[in-house]
C-alpha cells in the first residue's frame, strides 16, 4: 500500500538544507562489567510503560526517513540496503509487516517527485507499505520524524539518515536484540564510514562546550593534543573493548540511525520539535534515558556517509550553536 500527502507550507518558515551530525550527552564516568559481559556505565535500571505484552517476533516496524534535497546517488544507496534488511529481517523470522514513510522537507514538488519515483521503483515488489510526507516548507529534522513517529502503532521504529546504509542483517539483529531486552528503550549500532573500514564513534557521553570546540572546531594539531580527552568523549574506552560487547546506558545517541520501541516513543514524546538541527538526538536520547535504558548494539552495523556542522558553511554553524544554547539550557551546562 502507497500512500502520499502533502502538508501546507508554513508561512514564512524557514527553507534550509538538512544534514545530520551532532554531539553528545550525559553519563557517569564508571563503567562496570555485570555477569553477562555487557559493560554498563550506571546502576540505574528504569521501568518503561507497560506496552500490549511484551514485543512478539515477527513484529511489526515502521520506519522513518527525511529528506532535504538529497544527493540522489546516496538515497538510493540507503534504499537499496534497507530493502536487502527488510528481507533479511522476514527471511530470519523477526519482522512481519514493515512501513516506510520518506519526508521530504525540500518544499519542492520536483525534488519530492524525484524521491517519491526512486522509493517507489526500489520497493516496487517488497509488499512493504509506503507513505510519502512532502509539499511543506523545511520544518526541521526532528518535526519531521515526529511526523511519522507518533500514532504508527508499530512495536519498533527505526529513524534512518539518507546517507546511511544498513548492513544486510542489521534490522534482524537490532529488532531480535529489542525483544529479548525489555528494559532497553532504544539502540544504536556500530557506525562505520562510508569506507566501511574507519570506525564512526556516534556514540558519546554528555558533551562539555570543550567537547564540542575541539571535536568540532579546534584544528587536528590541537586535536591530536587532546585526543585522550576526545576518546573518552567519544567512549572509545568502553566501546573499543576486546571482545566488543554491548554498552548499557548511553547518555548520547545520533540521530543518523536509531532502534526505538514504541513505548519509549510514546512515553518521550520523540523528538523535541523545538530544535530544527543539531541536538535534537541528545535531547531525546536524555530524555530516553529516563524511561528506560538506551544501548550500544555492536552486532548491529552501518556505513554513515556524514559530516560535520563546521564544513557546512555558516548557517550550519549558527543552528548549530543555537541548537546547543537550547539542549544545555534545558539539561544543564557543562563548560570543560
Amino acid at each position: 500500500m502507497t500512500s502520499t500527502r502533502e502538508i501546507p507550507a508554513a508561512p514564512g518558515a524557514a527553507q534550509v538544507p538538512h544534514g545530520q551530525a551532532s554531539p553528545a550527552a550525559g553519563a557517569p564516568e564508571v563503567a562496570t562489567a555485570p555477569s553477562d559481559g555487557a559493560i554498563t556505565l550506571t546502576a540505574r535500571v528504569f521501568e518503561l510503560p507497560p506496552d500490549d505484552g511484551s514485543p512478539r517476533l515477527p513484529a511489526s516496524l515502521q520506519v522513518s526517513i527525511v529528506t532535504y534535497r538529497p544527493d540522489m546517488r546516496l538515497l538510493d544507496r540507503c534504499l537499496r540496503k534497507l530493502l536487502l534488511a527488510v528481507e533479511a529481517a522476514r527471511a530470519d523470522g523477526v519482522v512481519r509487516t514493515v512501513a516506510i514513510a520518506l519526508v521530504d522537507n525540500s518544499a519542492n514538488r520536483v525534488v519530492a517527485g524525484s524521491v517519491i519515483r526512486l522509493a517507489l521503483a526500489r520497493f516496487k515488489d517488497a509488499n512493504v507499505q509506503q507513505a510519502f510526507l512532502h509539499g511543506h516548507a523545511n520544518i526541521g529534522y526532528g518535526a519531521a520524524h515526529n511526523l511519522v513517529l507518533h500514532g504508527s502503532g508499530a512495536d519498533y521504529h527505526l529513524v534512518l539518515n539518507p546517507d546511511v546504509e544498513l548492513e544486510p542483517d542489521a534490522l534482524a539483529v537490532g529488532v531480535r536484540w529489542l525483544a529479548t531486552h525489555p528494559d532497553v528503550g532504544a539502540i544504536a549500532p556500530l557506525v562505520l564510514g562510508g569506507d566501511g573500514t574507519t570506525q564512526e564513534y556516534l556514540c558519546r557521553r554528555y558533551p562539555t562546550v570543550l567537547d564540542l570546540l575541539l571535536r568540532g572546531f579546534a584544528p587536528r594539531l590541537v586535536r591530536r593534543l587532546f585526543h585522550r580527552r576526545l576518546d573518552q568523549y567519544e567512549m572509545r574506552d568502553v566501546i573499543d573493548a576486546d571482545p566488543e560487547r554491548e554498552v548499557i546506558d548511553i547518555p548520547a545517541m545520533s540521530g543518523a540511525c536509531m532502534l526505538v520501541r514504541r513505548s519509549a516513543v510514546d512515553a518521550t514524546g520523540g523528538f523535541d520539535p523545538g530544535y530544527f538541527l543539531y541536538f535534537e538526538d541528545y535531547d531525546w536520547t536524555v530524555r530516553l534515558n529516563r524511561v528506560a535504558r538506551t544501548a550500544y548494539v555492536p552486532a548491529m552495523r552501518i556505513r554513515h556517509h556524514g559530516g560535520g556542522a563546521a564544513r557546512k558553511g555558516l548557517r550550519h554553524l549558527a543552528w548549530f550553536v543555537t541548537s546547543g544554547a537550547r539542549f544545555y539550557r534545558k539539561h544543564g551546562w557543562r563548560w570543560a
